[in-house]
C-alpha cells in the first residue's frame, strides 16, 4: 500500500489520535516510561504520566475513540448514524478549509407502510440491505452512507472541486435507477422506488454538520409533498417555507380550539327542478390578523399536526348546528355533506361519534352526507375504514363518493361501500360546452350511474353553459361558483331565500336523459 502524506490538519489530527489509542500504545507506553526513569529519573516519569494523556485528551480523546470505533461497526460500507453525523462534520469543516464543495442527498423508501405489511421483519431486513449495497454500489469510495431511520438512508459525498445543481440532479437519479431495479426475493421480484432530497454544502443552513443533514431532511420532506419518486433541492426559499408551514401547524390547534376554523357552506341544486338539496361544508380559517387562509394551505398544517380527527368534531358540530338553524327559519335543507379523510374512517370510535352528535342535535342520519374521496376508496385495504363506510351506510347516512375519476374506483367498489351519489370531478366538468371529448366522458358516467342506480353530482360549475349540459345530459345535481361560491352560516339564510324567490319566476331547462 503507498503512504499518503496527511491532506490536512484535521487528518494529521486524527491519525495522532488513532495512534495514540491503538493497540500499539501497549509496547510503546511501558518503552517511553523505562527510558524516562533511565535518563529523566522519577521526574521524567511524572512528565510522561501527565502528557501522554493530556496530548490524547487534546487529539480527540474519548469522544474520538467512540467514533472511530462506531465507524468500524458497518456492513457493507454503511455507518451508524452517529458515525455519520461525526464524519460529515468533519468533512464539512475539510471542504470548507480546501475550498471544495459536497453534498448530502437524504433517501427514503416509498409506501414502506405497505412492504411492513407484505413481508415478515427477515425478509424486510434483506430488502433494506440489498438497497444499502446498491446505494453504496452507486457511490464513489470517498463518499459515506448510513442508514438513519427505519426506510431511511443518507449519503455524503467526498469533496471535489466543481459540483452544482445538475450534477446533484444527475446523482439523485443514479440513486433511484439503482434502488427501483427489481429486488429477487424468494422467486418473486421486488418492486421499490424513493424519494430524494439533497443539500449542497454551499446552500447548507448553520454551521455544523447537522444542520447541513437537517437541510438534505427538509428537502426530502419537500420531495415527499410532491409524490412518489420526487426529487428536491435545498434552499433559502425552502427553508422560508417550512418555517411557514412549521408555524402555520403551531398555530392550528389553538385556531380549531378558538373557533377561527370554520365551516363554510355551498349549495347544491338540482337540475330539474333548481331547488337546493344541499350543501357541503368547507373548512374555512379566517385568522385574526392575516385574514382569510386557503384551504390547500392549512389542512396541510392540519394533517401535520395529527388534528384531521379534530377538525371533524368542529366541522360535524358546527354542520349541525346550521342544519337545527336552517330548520327553525323554516328553510328545506335535506342534507349536508361533511368530508371524511382516511385517518378519520380508520378511527374505530367514528361510527359511535356520529351517533352521539346525531342523538344530541336530535337530528335523522340521513341529513348527514359522508364525503369520502375517491382516492381512499380505491387504495384502501385497511378493514377499519370498510366496517366503518358500511356501518355508517346502515346507520342511515348518505355516503357521497368525492372527486370521481380521479382515483379509479372500480364498480365493485361503488357497491362494496353502499355508494349513493357519486360526485364528478371537476376537470371533467371544465368547459364540457365546449369540449366533445369531455362530453363523452361526462355521458359515460352518467350511463354508469344510472345503470347502478346511483345518484350524480357535478363540482366545479362555473358557467350556464356548463350548468345546461349537464342537465340535457341528465347529471342529477350541480355545484361550483357558478351557482355560488361558499358562505359562512349567516350569509347562507338570505341567499335561500333570494334563490327561491328566483325559481318562481326561471324557465325550466329541457332534460334529455341517455340510454
Amino acid at each position: 500500500m503507498r503512504f499518503r502524506l496527511p491532506t490536512s490538519f484535521s487528518e494529521l489530527r486524527q491519525r495522532w489520535a488513532a495512534a495514540l489509542s491503538g493497540p500499539q500504545m501497549l509496547a510503546f507506553v511501558p518503552a517511553l516510561t523505562l527510558a524516562g526513569f533511565w535518563f529523566g529519573g522519577e521526574a521524567a516519569l511524572v512528565v510522561i504520566a501527565c502528557a501522554l494523556p493530556a496530548i490524547w485528551l487534546m487529539l480527540g480523546g474519548v469522544d474520538g475513540v467512540v467514533a472511530r470505533r462506531l465507524a468500524r461497526v458497518t456492513s457493507s460500507g454503511v455507518m451508524s448514524p452517529d458515525a455519520f453525523a461525526a464524519k460529515v462534520h468533519s468533512m464539512r469543516q475539510d471542504a470548507r478549509g480546501a475550498d471544495r464543495n459536497s453534498a448530502i442527498f437524504a433517501i427514503e423508501l416509498d409506501e414502506y407502510a405497505l412492504l411492513t405489511t407484505r413481508f415478515e421483519p427477515g425478509a424486510l431486513d434483506r430488502i433494506l440491505k440489498t438497497i444499502s449495497s446498491r446505494i453504496a454500489g452507486a457511490s464513489r469510495d470517498s463518499d459515506i452512507i448510513s442508514r438513519i431511520g427505519d426506510c431511511r438512508f443518507a449519503v455524503c459525498l467526498g469533496p471535489v472541486q466543481h459540483l452544482d445543481l445538475e450534477s446533484c440532479i444527475q446523482m439523485s437519479g443514479r440513486l433511484q435507477q439503482a434502488i427501483e431495479e427489481p429486488i429477487s426475493l424468494d422467486g418473486t421480484s421486488i418492486y421499490t422506488s424513493a424519494c430524494v432530497g439533497f443539500c449542497l454544502l454551499s446552500r447548507a443552513p448553520g454551521a455544523d454538520g447537522q444542520d447541513w443533514i437537517n437541510g438534505g431532511l427538509a428537502a426530502l420532506q419537500e420531495a415527499q409533498r410532491r409524490g412518489p419518486a420526487s426529487v428536491r433541492a435545498y434552499s433559502v426559499e425552502l427553508h422560508s417555507r417550512l418555517k411557514h408551514r412549521a408555524d402555520l401547524r403551531d398555530e392550528v390547534a389553538a385556531a380549531l380550539e378558538r373557533g377561527h376554523i370554520q365551516p363554510w357552506f355551498q349549495p347544491q341544486i338540482s337540475t330539474d327542478t333548481g331547488k337546493v338539496t344541499g350543501f357541503e361544508a368547507l373548512a374555512r380559517w379566517i385568522h385574526p390578523d392575516r385574514g382569510a387562509i386557503s384551504p390547500a394551505e392549512f389542512l396541510p398544517a392540519i394533517e401535520d399536526a395529527g388534528l384531521l380527527e379534530r377538525l371533524a368534531e368542529v366541522m360535524i358540530y358546527h354542520t349541525f348546528t346550521a342544519i337545527k338553524a336552517w330548520d327553525s327559519a323554516g328553510l328545506h335543507v335535506p342534507h349536508v355533506g361533511v368530508n371524511f379523510s382516511g385517518s378519520e374512517l380508520g378511527n374505530p370510535r367514528l361510527v359511535d361519534k356520529v351517533q352521539w352528535e346525531l342523538d344530541r342535535f336530535d337530528l335523522t342520519p340521513d341529513r348527514l352526507a359522508v364525503e369520502i374521496l375517491e382516492t381512499v376508496v380505491t387504495d384502501t385495504s385497511n378493514d377499519t375504514i370498510t366496517r366503518n363506510i358500511n356501518a355508517l351506510t346502515a346507520l342511515g347516512c348518505r355516503v357521497d363518493l368525492d372527486d370521481f375519476g380521479t382515483g379509479h374506483a372500480s364498480i365493485a367498489s361503488i357497491r362494496r361501500f353502499g355508494v349513493g351519489r357519486i360526485k364528478i370531478d371537476r376537470s371533467f366538468v371544465m368547459k364540457a360546452d365546449r369540449d366533445p371529448e369531455q362530453q363523452r366522458m361526462i355521458s359515460a358516467v352518467l350511463t354508469m350511474a344510472e345503470r347502478l342506480g346511483v345518484e350524480t353530482l357535478a363540482e366545479g360549475v362555473e358557467t350556464v353553459g356548463e350548468h345546461a349540459l349537464l342537465a340535457q345530459l341528465g347529471c342529477d345535481y350541480v355545484q361550483g361558483f357558478g351557482i355560488a361560491r361558499p358562505m359562512p352560516f349567516e350569509k347562507t339564510l338570505d341567499w335561500v331565500r333570494t334563490h327561491e324567490a328566483k325559481l318562481q319566476d326561471a324557465p325550466a331547462i329541457p332534460l334529455r336523459r341517455t340510454n
